[in-house]
């Protein structure tokens, strides 16, 4: 992988190497980790503004109550043995 520089205050650098310090990881690390997670954020919030459009059209969550037997019950009674 080829690497490059990104140009931030004095400031921000010495706070994010903190932070991955105490994390016992180089800033390095810690910023590739960093950028991996929030990718992940950015898609699950996606996933679940598509998912919530997806249920919020009518007879949606009546329909997948009827094939999949509705939302598990407090309990776990809904399981599967």
């Amino acid at each position: 992988m080829a690497d490059t520089t990104v140009k931030i205050d004095c400031e921000t650098r010495d706070r994010l190497a903190a932070v991955a310090a105490a994390h016992g990881k180089s800033l390095r690390a810690y910023l590739a980790e960093l950028a991996i997670e929030q990718e992940n954020q950015l898609a699950l919030g996606m996933a679940t503004a598509a998912f919530r459009e997806a249920v919020g059209q009518p007879g949606i969550a009546e329909a997948f109550d009827r094939e999949f037997g509705g939302p598990p019950s407090a309990t776990g009674a809904n399981r599967a043995a």
